[in-house]
């Protein structure tokens, strides 16, 4: 399955979370860390939902980068 992954840097380093997977996410220092944390996580959290029984989280189909003019 494909998840949109947002990633969002500030002073303390890197957060990443995905809109299908509410209450998911993961912080590092790097953005190389960060991918993998919120990698494994997702993976757990899935995996404990087979587990559980439960419908997985469909993954989103939309998503769109948009292009400003920022002198308008």
């Amino acid at each position: 399955m494909k998840y949109h992954v947002i990633y969002e840097q500030s002073a303390a380093g890197w957060t990443a979370y995905s809109p299908d997977l509410p209450g998911l996410g993961a912080r590092a220092e790097t953005l190389e860390e960060t991918k993998k944390l919120i990698r494994e996580t997702m993976e757990l959290h899935l995996e404990g939902m087979r587990r559980q029984g439960s419908p997985l989280s469909e993954p989103s189909e939309t998503i769109e980068i948009m292009k400003v003019d920022a002198h308008a």
